[in-house]
């Protein structure tokens, strides 16, 4: 243990030095793939028909057998002695007050009392409207909704958000049910009322039973509070790590993951016993979910409570019984929640003016649960609730009020033996907020629910206040040089704990209140007031706003670094191809190196200079690569972390991408300005090192994948780029020299799509393909030497297309052709059997990042996937369960049947039956329709007529789209057998069909869109495309249509083809087609018009108004 020099701790007027010990770190679905064939947006849909956000469910939910007996749910055992203790002590307190030396701060009883109202409010309850007297700020109210005493809660509705297994409805019910009827009337209790401090991680390790399930997560957002759950021989914390609440037994390494919320967690609170832990988020589907901190089950779920934006403050009452939480919308508003009952509507609520700023904090008046405050910067509300609903004050303070600077408002709270209110702020001050008690009551404070101004701003420090509570009888501050102060009532100093290499303090947690021996002197006196006992805190966690939590032992004043994470964005991750170690590097400079057998960091390196942006381990796992923001490539040890060499510095914008060839001999990057650099292992003086290469601009826009491979015909390196140019470029190192990188092909892979991710595809047949997936959900097979399209195939649909694609490790001697493959969208983790097909029970997908995934890695033997957030900045580790991945896979079904869903009704439905009867239409095409000849029966049709059939069905593909189906069926057996297919059966139609049309069908945002482009504003403010330019840009832009085509479909379209059987545009006419198109198409065009009147395609109801405007 070392011993630092700096910090100090201050206690009663003597310096005693602290400790800084840094030595003891710890760190802590499937959907049908565009089901409807046409529908307008993507939807997420799971195999048991499940939305994507009830995909992300914890497996259990609260039994609340006994809630009848026991209606107020989550009140503590103690408040009410509690309660009565603090009015006895008011009294004493108040007597005492007269010789203080800040007796501002004393003001008559009664605001603070539970069960009683100020003077100045009472007999105004029913007060419906409010008004603002001169000089006194505003307030407002709202009607009260669903008040009066609580019903017994039902068993309440299980929360939506995490994972939850396909049975898990019934079991719940039948646990439920069970409990009901046995263990409430036989007495026993259920495992909520049966759940005691730390049991939450006594229980055996459960049955994964999902294909990924969440194991650990490395980091933490720093921005909101870090608490403590458990002290002592049981070091719990409580922290959020993106859309999930992390329970952390630091001494015993072992975490608990609070899943349920889709979005990212936005604030959370805890109850004063520390058991009832309130999470919220924002964002879509936003949520509130109140868990139990013992069982680590949610009981209670809140849904749409703030529908337009989520939540941006909770708070819960002193006795547990309710919520209070402020919307994140530009029109905040502000509600009350009794959690307890099963309705999904506040007991009240208000809407604040925009004028108010956006209130971040609120928090409830110990001594009353009516009362409450929150603030933003600049303004602080005080709320009263009850029958006449809830009410609030908005008193004004400026720097003119006490002709001093006031700074930003940081946190509000309640003095905690009087009526008075304080605020931290910016300049180091705390503002005094106290009742107006006027001699001669006016007709306008008759009306006011509350008055409440500021009387007084008392300067405490110089440096800024971040950190504002209240605990026992202390007053305790945090500020941005990371002291933390006590305070008597009277604000006089007590106590104040520093240390010179503590941050910006976010929050304080203190540990929970130990059970004294008997005669036992108590942890901390009840009088703060410099009395002749001494001061002794509680010993407390502290979070700071650079991502380290540390742990405060008071009695021998110690500060003992608990977990130190990235502060910044996490956008690497890594794995050893050997070992179980995981580096993960951050744009602050962090590299960090885990075992994540054992969940230990073992050794880290700060780069100041720059950020880390990519990492790779060569194949070996002697070396790590990291490429930096400044376009820096460090070639590291792969176990120190020191430099192998001196670092490179040749892109000239952030790298990007970066990795080894399979050899270890050469290392290739891709950076932001759209270059690929190659560095080579040489031989220099009897030692192998790393020497630039030479680098080229190969692409226009930016460059998604950069993957080495191995040439068919040897063990040479190549290298590949795919960048969203759609361009896929092959390059020559073996005739690459020193600053000249050959390329040696150079494919346009995409015709309208944009290409994302690219990887090898494994050898199970006897072609070799390379895998790409687009952003039109589709995923592409190349043959790897020709680059032609060999198929095409319907891709996870999971709310955005695959961003990131690795074929994971497998290790499965008893079956090698069984592989399988990692990817990530925009928030989710997945997995997909291989080889793809498009049946979408092959594949399954969980929320993992909502903001973001940056990257992602796996283990060596494919065990673990590794997700990072970016901007969140945490890495989660994910345990794959194959087994589970293939049941599901098995229960939707063999052969067709996966198909056959994925059509509008079905096999039995309208359109299924219409695919038939065109498909057998195509076959008297193929063999003559006016033929007297006795016809072949068939089950298949031409290759010829494929294009027909998928017309008739409302797929119109392009002319390239069609060469690529036809040639995927042709050439299907040509490796194989050395014959091309001419023909096609009506289930191999069917699954090119599904495979190839597009996911989510044609929408009229597509069409608006592209004249959003292409068009210009009318008289009318409406986008539109001149007649004369679009029959232009048909003819010369894109695939171009001649003359006669065009003159041809536009006939057709318009239903005024001449002549008997025109079916044919090569025997077609077009005289008199030009003065057709004058007289059936407008001058100008809009969409509506475009996609109603010439496409002939419906359009609802909005857009035909609109367009008849």
């Amino acid at each position: 243990m070392q011993t630092e020099a700096g910090p100090s701790v201050t206690l009663a007027g003597r310096r005693v030095k602290v400790r800084m010990d840094g030595s003891s770190e710890v760190t802590p679905e499937v959907p049908t793939g565009g089901r409807a064939g046409v529908s307008s947006e993507p939807t997420e849909t799971s195999q048991d028909g499940r939305t994507a956000r009830e995909t992300a469910v914890l497996p259990k939910q609260a039994d609340w057998t006994g809630a009848e007996e026991y209606p107020d749910i989550g009140a503590c055992p103690e408040s009410g002695d509690r309660l009565a203790t603090a009015k006895e002590k008011e009294g004493a307190q108040e007597d005492a007050a007269a010789d203080a030396p800040l007796g501002v701060l004393w003001s008559p009883s009664g605001m603070g009392t539970p069960g009683t109202l100020p003077s100045t409010w009472a007999g105004k309850q029913d007060t419906a409207t409010s008004r603002t007297a001169p000089g006194e700020g505003t307030a407002g109210t709202s009607c009260l909704e669903g008040a009066g005493p609580p019903g017994p809660p039902p068993a309440l509705p299980e929360p939506k958000g995490g994972i939850s297994n396909p049975c898990s409805g019934c079991e719940e019910q039948e646990t439920q049910q069970r409990s009901r009827e046995d263990d409430w009337h036989d007495g026993s209790a259920s495992l909520l009322w049966a759940a005691r401090p730390g049991m939450l991680f006594q229980e055996d390790k459960q049955t994964r039973l999902h294909p990924l399930s969440l194991s650990w997560v490395l980091g933490y957002n720093s921005s909101l509070a870090v608490h403590s759950l458990m002290d002592g021989e049981d070091r719990v914390l409580l922290y959020v790590s993106s859309h999930t609440a992390v329970i952390h037994d630091m001494l015993g390494n072992r975490q608990y993951h609070l899943q349920g919320h889709t979005n990212v967690i936005s604030c959370l609170c805890v109850s004063e016993d520390r058991r009832w832990v309130a999470t919220a988020d924002r964002g879509p589907d936003a949520l509130i979910i109140v868990w139990d901190s013992f069982s680590g089950i949610p009981v209670r779920t809140i849904f749409h409570s703030h529908p337009e934006d989520g939540v941006s403050a909770i708070a819960i009452s002193q006795n547990t019984k309710y919520l209070a939480t402020v919307s994140a919308g530009t029109v905040q508003r502000v509600c009350v929640w009794k959690w307890t009952l099963p309705t999904e509507k506040p007991m009240c609520s208000t809407e604040l003016r925009p004028e108010f700023g956006h209130q971040d904090y609120v928090i409830f008046n110990p001594q009353n649960p009516n009362e409450f405050v929150s603030n933003s910067k600049t303004q602080v509300i005080f709320y009263l609730w009850g029958d006449a609903g809830l009410q609030y004050s908005a008193p004004l303070l400026s720097n003119q009020t006490f002709k001093s600077v006031v700074g930003h408002f940081s946190q509000s709270v309640f003095h905690f033996n009087n009526s008075q209110a304080l605020t931290g702020t910016s300049a180091g001050k705390l503002v005094v907020w106290d009742t107006v008690s006027p001699c001669t009551p006016s007709k306008e404070l008759q009306v006011k629910p509350h008055s409440v101004k500021a009387t007084k701003l008392v300067p405490m420090q110089k440096d800024s206040l971040t950190v504002l509570m209240v605990f026992e009888s202390c007053i305790v501050t945090g500020d941005v040089k990371g002291q933390v102060k006590f305070y008597d009532g009277q604000l006089q100093l007590l106590a104040c704990y520093s240390h010179s290499k503590v941050g910006p303090i976010q929050s304080i947690s203190f540990s929970k209140t130990p059970l004294d021996p008997p005669g036992a002197s108590p942890a901390c006196p009840t009088s703060c007031t410099g009395s002749s006992q001494p001061f002794v805190a509680r010993n407390f966690i502290l979070s700071t706003s650079d991502a380290t939590v540390l742990h405060v032992a008071t009695d021998r004043a110690n500060f003992e670094k608990v977990m130190e994470e990235a502060k910044k964005a996490v956008n690497a991750v890594a794995c050893h191809p050997r070992q179980a170690l995981v580096a993960v590097g951050s744009h602050c400079g962090l590299l960090k190196l885990w075992d994540y057998q054992q969940t230990k960091y073992l050794v880290s390196r700060i780069f100041p200079e720059a950020g880390i942006q990519c990492l790779s381990y060569d194949p070996e796992g002697y070396f790590l690569a990291a490429g930096f923001t400044d376009g820096s490539v460090y070639i590291l040890d792969a176990i120190s972390l020191q430099s192998s060499c001196k670092e490179f510095k040749f892109s000239h914008g952030p790298v990007t991408h970066i990795g080894f060839s399979h050899d270890s001999e050469y290392l290739a990057t891709a950076d932001e300005k759209y270059s690929v650099t190659v560095y080579k292992r040489v031989l220099r003086n009897g030692s192998r090192c790393w020497e630039h290469l030479a680098g080229l601009h190969s692409h226009y826009k930016p460059i998604r994948s950069i993957l080495f491979g191995v040439q068919l015909d040897g063990n040479e390196p190549r290298l590949l780029s795919l960048g969203e140019d759609r361009q896929l470029v092959e390059y020559d190192l073996n005739t690459s020299s020193k600053d000249h990188l050959v390329v040696l092909h150079r494919d346009r892979i995409e015709q309208v799509a944009v290409p994302l991710c690219l990887a090898w595809y494994p050898q199970l047949s006897t072609e070799s393909f390379i895998l790409t997936a687009n952003n039109c959900y589709k995923m592409k097979l190349y043959n790897t030497t020709t680059k032609m399209c060999r198929k095409t195939l319907l891709g996870p649909t999971y709310g955005s297309p695959l961003e990131k694609i690795q074929i994971l490790p497998t290790t499965n001697a008893t079956d090698p052709q069984k592989c399988y493959l990692a990817y990530v969208t925009k928030d989710k983790v997945g997995l997909q059997i291989l080889p793809v097909d498009g049946n979408p029970h092959k594949s399954s997908a969980f929320i993992c990042h909502p903001d973001g995934v940056s990257d992602l890695a796996t283990s060596y033997d494919g065990r673990y996937i590794f997700t990072v957030g970016g901007s969140d900045c945490t890495v989660m580790k994910w345990e794959v369960n194959l087994n589970a991945l293939d049941a599901a896979a098995s229960l939707g079904g063999e052969d067709l049947i996966p198909f056959y869903d994925l059509l509008d009704g079905g096999k039995e439905g309208e359109f299924f039956r219409e695919l038939e009867d065109y498909f057998y239409y195509a076959q008297l095409c193929s063999h003559g329709i006016d033929t007297l000849e006795t016809r072949q029966v068939s089950t298949h049709i031409p290759l010829e007529e494929i294009p027909s059939v998928m017309r008739a069905m409302g797929f119109y593909p392009s002319e390239e789209k069609i060469e690529e189906m036809i040639n995927e069926v042709k050439f299907s057996k040509y490796v194989d057998t050395g014959e091309q297919v001419t023909k096609i059966n009506l289930g191999d139609f069917i699954k090119l069909y599904i495979n190839h049309r597009p996911a989510f069908g044609l929408s009229m945002k597509k069409i608006q869109r592209a004249f959003q482009v292409l068009g210009y504003d009318n008289e009318n403010g409406d986008k539109v495309i001149d007649r004369g330019d679009l029959l232009l840009l048909l003819q010369c832009r894109g695939e171009h249509m001649t003359e006669d085509e065009l003159a041809w479909c536009l006939t057709t379209l318009l239903g005024k083809h001449p002549g008997e059987g025109g079916s044919d545009p090569d025997t077609y006419d077009p005289s008199g087609a030009a003065a057709l198109t004058e007289e059936e198409i407008p001058a100008e065009i809009t969409a509506e018009i475009f996609a109603a009147d010439i496409l002939g395609l419906p359009v609802a109801e909005p857009e035909k108004n609109r367009k008849k405007r």
